[in-house]
């Protein structure tokens, strides 16, 4: 009997495999935040620093002692405590005591003397109370982050203590992206969380509401909530339906600074996510990490996981009530199989939507600084694929628009038939002299390139990293990229 698995250009199966998320990279400080409402705070010294720390411990609920040194010091502070803008602050105008310190949970101190500062941390830590001295990053405990504040949200951004600059100016980025109503829709959350336990019994069903709440309040951001907006979102809910939906995601050529806004909103609402070998750990460390990560590899002339399975494991698990992502390399409407997965889900009655994605050819265009378009040059672009399913160059390419010298022609996975595919071209009418390039791993750090006459590129590509994918383009578009094999730099892509 013949083994149909050696026939010449049978794939061998391949099962998904679940993949765990990488571990997590080593921190400096195990960020924290410190529950100090109604507990005393020390602060010892006087200054600027210690102005802003003592407004900011207040904010956060603590009873602050401040020994400010001498009358001057106390001065300081003496609007502040004044109007604190929440809990208390007492300011004594003497140095510090260790006694100071014998019901403390937290200790800052802005003491200029070094002997007196080593005398506080000394003090404070025979009391186990945790010690932070300003402008002092070798003696403290425990740093405090820059803030951004929009309460009850609040996010800490450290670089532990090595560029405060650089942390203000991460908080200015943030500040100038985050919604200010955000803090309305995180306070009403808090308000209607008994409401929601009481009304949904099972965690799936509770999980699932928070979702679509927080879908809703990331469309109204630019206002706080009311009492309607609850009642919408309950009235469209059916708890007795698991609402298991599946989003089609392009994950672009590699360099995860190219995915969408929404392609980075999708992996960080999922529960699941099927994903091929071209998606990089770096784009799926986007994801939140207790989503359940399988590897549905589809590899070009190697083992490959077969379509109709991955169909069916799709279904399946939106079936279950799980928010699945099927992230695929480039763009999934370029010769990503979309069809056949959309059409698997409709035919279930499982709700599908697609995020496209930056395609390998913009992709790789990009990065080495040419249009795919150029209006006296070229006015067409096609995407052909350089192998069909049984893994060979298509029967039915149409030669005579390869041949059209006003196209761009870009070839998908060309790696294994680059030869057969330019000696067909050339034979329709193809000049053998119209320029072309060669790139692998294409908006990667890895990215390399061949350049030269669409005659010699397939003997040029193989100087290319083995295993790289690989997508040529063909026309006169790219008659000025070098010959040389260079790293990727995508405009703008460094700050």
């Amino acid at each position: 009997m013949t083994n149909l698995t050696k026939l010449p250009g049978k794939r061998e199966p391949r099962q998904p495999v679940p993949v765990r998320p990488a571990r997590i990279a080593p921190l400096p400080n195990l960020p924290l935040f410190h529950k100090i409402e109604g507990r005393i705070v020390l602060l010892a010294g006087s200054g600027p620093a210690s102005l802003w720390k003592a407004e900011l411990l207040a904010a956060a609920g603590a009873d602050v002692l401040i020994a400010a040194g001498d009358e001057a010091g106390a001065a300081l502070y003496a609007e502040l405590a004044a109007a604190p803008p929440a809990g208390r602050i007492r300011v004594e105008p003497r140095p510090w005591r260790e006694a100071d310190l014998d019901d403390a949970v937290l200790a800052f101190g802005d003491l200029g003397e070094e002997a007196e500062a080593l005398r506080f941390v000394a003090a404070a830590r025979a009391r186990r109370v945790p010690v932070n001295m300003i402008d002092q990053t070798e003696l403290c405990e425990f740093q405090v982050g820059t803030i951004v504040n929009r309460s009850p949200v609040v996010l800490a951004i450290s670089t532990d203590g090595a560029a405060p600059m650089l942390g203000q100016s991460i908080r200015t980025r943030i500040e100038s992206v985050l919604p200010l109503g955000l803090s309305g829709w995180a306070r009403a959350a808090a308000h209607w969380r008994p409401l929601v336990k009481a009304r949904f019994s099972k965690f799936r069903d509770r999980r699932r509401f928070w979702e679509r709440f927080t879908r809703f309040a990331w469309e109204h951001a630019d206002r706080a909530p009311d009492e309607g907006d609850r009642e919408a979102l309950f009235l469209g809910f059916e708890q007795d339906r698991p609402e298991g939906r599946v989003t089609l995601v392009g994950a672009g050529p590699g360099d995860p600074e190219l995915l969408t806004l929404k392609a980075v909103r999708a992996l960080q609402s999922a529960t699941v996510i099927l994903f091929d070998d071209l998606v990089g750990p770096d784009i799926l460390e986007l994801a939140r990490r207790e989503a359940t990560r399988i590897a549905v590899g589809k590899a070009g002339h190697g083992p490959s996981c077969k379509q109709s399975e991955i169909c069916e494991r799709i279904v399946a698990l939106a079936r279950a009530g799980e928010n699945v992502v099927r992230l695929k390399g480039g763009d999934p409407l370029v010769f990503g199989r979309a069809t056949e997965e959309v059409e698997a889900c409709r035919a279930a009655g499982i709700e599908v939507t697609i995020v496209p994605g930056i395609s390998a050819a913009q992709g790789a265009a990009a990065s080495l600084g040419f249009s795919l378009t150029e209006r006296l040059a070229a006015r067409r672009i096609q995407f052909v694929t350089g192998h069909g399913a049984d893994g060979k160059l298509p029967r039915d390419i149409d030669w005579t628009t390869v041949a059209d010298p006003a196209a761009t022609t870009a070839i998908y996975m060309p790696r294994k038939t680059l030869a057969e595919f330019v000696s067909h071209a050339l034979a329709n009418g193809l000049s053998p002299d119209v320029p072309a390039v060669a790139i692998a791993s294409a908006t990667l750090p890895a990215q390399r390139h061949v350049a030269g006459r669409i005659a010699d590129l397939p003997a040029l590509a193989e100087a290319l990293p083995a295993g790289a994918p690989v997508i040529v383009i063909v026309g006169e578009v790219s008659r000025n990229v070098s010959a040389e094999a260079l790293p990727a730099r995508i405009a703008g892509s460094v700050a």
